[in-house]
């Protein structure tokens, strides 16, 4: 309703509005320690479905940015005097391991040739050139992407649009035609997961699904998602976890004076002496790399970047952080 009527658009704005006050700007003042001057996060290995870290009281990997307000939030999180902070993340590192499972021609062959993945997709959806893709083109084309990885339907990826549930669905009629892989992929793990009762990460970790035969439909297809997603997503999760481990023996044997402070998904975050950032950066690149040797053909790399003072000061030296 809110796409068409003034008074739903302004409750929905106040909600958000709402929620950034309560959870963040009347919270997070109070919760710094006396001792350290710091906020403390408590992360969690066991609690979500895909083995991702999940992090509580507060939660530091879900502090907004895709809002003015939300960015301004960010602008609290600062490094003390005489630090940088330096965030590296995988880039798109879960439609590159759809890539792999699904062995498609298409998507392997865009991550192989250093295509914008989004604007490649834009162009095959909508039938048009890599230089004649619109930022709108562009923009539906990451909706369709993650949508689709996280089992999103036509009725929700036209919600996420602005169009209807028809234009929607042939969004996705068109993206399965252009890479007819990940359609094989998708049906193929449902299949699997209906008769071994769980699927697995790259690594061989196991994803339980107790309700993938449920007779409840609804309870069903959740389970059905999550087949689908959960070993890109705990794909990703094993990587990042290994990255960290890397990154702290190496911390813990040199004198850079770096501290690994937070793990935001596919992202490290250090607070690094300025005058150690060029190190730093540099091994902190080749620690993470060293992860894709098993997969080096359709691999990423993980982008420095060096940050000022604050986290929303980030010099731009690629496209796939914060």
């Amino acid at each position: 309703m809110a796409l068409d009527y003034p008074l739903p658009k302004l409750i929905i704005e106040h909600r958000g509005l709402s929620k950034l006050k309560s959870t963040y700007t009347d919270k997070l003042p109070l919760m710094v320690d006396p001792a350290t001057k710091r906020i403390h996060t408590s992360y969690h290995q066991a609690v979500t479905a895909t083995g991702r870290l999940s992090s509580t009281d507060p939660n530091l990997q879900n502090i907004p940015i895709r809002s003015q307000e939300g960015r301004r939030i960010r602008q609290a999180f600062v490094a003390p005097e005489g630090y940088k902070l330096v965030a590296a993340d995988y880039s798109q590192i879960e439609l590159r391991i759809m890539a792999h499972l699904s062995q498609d021609k298409g998507l392997l062959n865009a991550f192989a040739h250093g295509e914008d993945i989004h604007k490649a997709t834009a162009a095959e959806v909508f039938g048009v050139g890599l230089d004649q893709v619109s930022t709108e083109q562009r923009r539906s084309a990451k909706a369709i992407n993650f949508g689709l990885i996280y089992g999103m339907s036509a009725f929700g990826l036209g919600k996420q649009l602005g169009v209807g549930r028809n234009e929607a669905q042939k969004y996705i009629d068109h993206y399965f035609a252009t890479y007819p892989g990940v359609q094989h992929y998708m049906d193929d793990i449902r299949m699997k997961a209906a008769e071994n009762g769980y699927v697995e990460t790259l690594f061989g970790r196991r994803l339980y699904l107790p309700e993938i035969k449920a007779s409840n439909g609804m309870r069903r297809q959740a389970a059905e998602r999550t087949a689908i997603n959960a070993p890109m997503q705990g794909t990703a999760a094993d990587i990042i976890k290994r990255a960290m481990v890397k990154v702290d023996d190496w911390l813990l044997s040199s004198d850079s004076g770096a501290r690994m402070i937070m793990q935001v998904h596919d992202e490290l975050i250090l607070e690094v002496p300025e005058a150690k950032v060029a190190e730093v950066s540099t091994t902190l690149v080749e620690l993470m790399q060293g992860l894709r040797s098993w997969m080096y053909r359709y691999w990423w790399k993980p982008e420095p970047v060096i940050t000022g003072t604050r986290r929303t000061d980030c010099k731009r030296v690629s496209p796939n952080f914060c």
